[in-house]
């Protein structure tokens, strides 16, 4: 059949536009057809598009279909493993329907999750993050950079469950900050735009024992001051940077410091195993049981010529937690 997508049209460098974004007909065939319902969106995304990519997987090239996780339904299919009416997801990307073999979908529960999109959340970088790289545990004390995004939001709820003693968020926005204490139950939050050393020193006097990075730049040089000896950083991103060249994107951390203050500095990957998932959905599935859990996140409803402009929207900060697009 013919379907719709959307391809790169050429490689990003500095701030990306919807000129970088073309919509086009392919024809998708196979042996499951699957009609794509909701695309998950990430900052990550953006590396992707640059020639000089610094993520361990291909960059995107010109004239390719973008994107990367997708739920659907099946509408078709060849194969006894997936039937018509099963939700799968997949790394398809962003077009309105994908087809191909059946091993390249996973079926999910419809009833796992109170919503489907809920499987499109960062949950398995933030919970890996945090109890594997970090090791949060009793009576730490844990800041979070980008609290409010996809993966921090998360981040700084699954400290308080690993039994945190107290977490600390910053965002971009007095009404960011809000969220994280009023709705996400963070203890404090700041706005990164004030001094983060100064509030850091007010929020946390005693000092903090875990940072997990999202951001980089002046947070990590903040957090660094911060430090008590022996504190465990745990570096996951650095999106203040991620409009620069390859090394503004991603600058090396001051490790002299850091081994002076006695800090252990830990980068990992965003992509995971299948037993890090599934300790991620394990906890998840428990904690929003107990109702000890929220997931953040916001869907936008458009059609696939709408994912760009809310890709883009997703970069200049318009959106908290976890966010997609449901095709309507």
């Amino acid at each position: 059949m013919i379907t719709r997508e959307i391809r790169l049209t050429g490689h990003v460098t500095g701030v990306p536009g919807p000129g970088h974004f073309a919509v086009a007909e392919t024809a998708v065939d196979g042996e499951v057809l699957v009609r794509t319902e909701q695309l998950g969106l990430a900052a990550t995304y953006l590396e992707l598009m640059r020639a000089d990519c610094r993520l361990p997987v291909p960059a995107w090239q010109p004239g390719q279909r973008v994107g990367v996780a997708a739920l659907g339904t099946v509408v078709r299919s060849a194969s006894d493993a997936l039937q018509v009416g099963d939700l799968v997801q997949s790394m398809t990307g962003w077009s309105e329907h994908s087809a191909g073999p059946a091993a390249a979908y996973v079926k999910l529960d419809r009833d796992a999750f109170p919503d489907p999109g809920f499987h499109l959340g960062q949950g398995p970088t933030a919970f890996h993050g945090m109890a594997e790289i970090a090791k949060v545990g009793e009576g730490d004390v844990v800041f979070v950079s980008g609290a409010a995004g996809g993966v921090g939001s998360l981040a700084g709820q699954i400290a308080k469950r690993l039994g945190a003693a107290r977490v600390i968020g910053s965002a971009g926005s007095a009404a960011k900050v809000r969220y994280l204490v009023g709705e996400l139950g963070f203890d404090a939050a700041f706005d990164h735009h004030d001094d983060p050393v100064a509030r850091l020193r007010e929020l946390a006097p005693e000092g903090i024992s875990v940072f997990f990075d999202v951001v980089g730049g002046a947070q990590y040089d903040a957090a660094l001051q911060v430090a008590r000896p022996g504190a465990r950083f745990a570096l996951c991103g650095s999106l203040s940077s991620q409009l620069g060249d390859a090394a503004d994107r991603f600058p090396e951390p001051d490790r002299a410091e850091a081994e002076r203050r006695g800090v252990v500095l830990s980068p990992f990957s965003c992509h995971h195993t299948p037993e890090q998932i599934s300790a991620w959905q394990r906890h998840f599935r428990a904690w929003l049981a107990e109702g000890r859990f929220v997931f953040p996140q916001t869907v936008v409803e458009g059609s696939i010529t709408d994912v760009p402009q809310a890709f883009l929207d997703l970069l200049r900060g318009a959106y908290r937690g976890n966010v997609s697009v449901r095709l309507t």
